[in-house]
Order: structure tokens, then C-alpha cells, then sequence
């Protein structure tokens, strides 16, 4: 799973262009919108499609459930984690 998540701040800083930060700044249980990260919807639909393209994970906009998933690294590595059987 650290691997896992290891790989999802990768993800976040390539895919969103956050030149500044590095993966060790994310902290895995720390909000990634508002006063956490700071990340906005913006940034969400980007991650998504980031996600669903590396992953291959299906998230749904309209869905609260993935608005959970985007809490966290954390919350994150477990849906993609159970998505994906732990392949990845």
C-alpha cells in the first residue's frame, strides 16, 4: 500500500503541476482540498481523469462516495486498492 500511495503523489504532483511539491510535503491522512493540500474542483476533475487513466478506476462526479475517495492519500490507495484487487 505504500507503494501504492507513494505513486498517487506522484500522480497528484505531475498530473496538476505542482512543481513546488514533493511527495514527502503530502502527508498520507491529510486533506487533499481546502485547508489540507489547498486542491480545488478544478484540480479534482484533473485527478480524476488522471486516475481513470492510470489506474483504469471509474469515479463519477455526481457520486458521494467518490467525493469520499478524494479525501486523502488514504482514502484514495483504498478505493483504487479495491478497485483494482490490490494489482496495482
Amino acid at each position: 500500500m505504500d507503494e501504492l500511495k507513494q505513486q498517487i503523489k506522484e500522480l497528484i504532483i505531475s498530473s496538476l503541476e505542482l512543481e513546488d511539491t514533493s511527495p514527502q510535503d503530502i502527508k498520507d491522512d491529510e486533506p487533499l482540498f481546502g485547508s489540507g493540500l489547498g486542491l480545488d474542483s478544478i484540480d479534482a476533475l484533473e485527478l480524476g481523469v488522471a486516475l481513470k487513466k492510470k489506474f483504469n478506476v471509474k469515479l463519477s462526479a455526481e457520486s458521494e462516495d467518490s467525493k469520499k475517495h478524494f479525501a486523502s492519500v488514504n482514502t484514495l490507495a483504498e478505493f483504487i486498492s479495491s478497485e483494482t484487487g490490490g494489482n496495482k
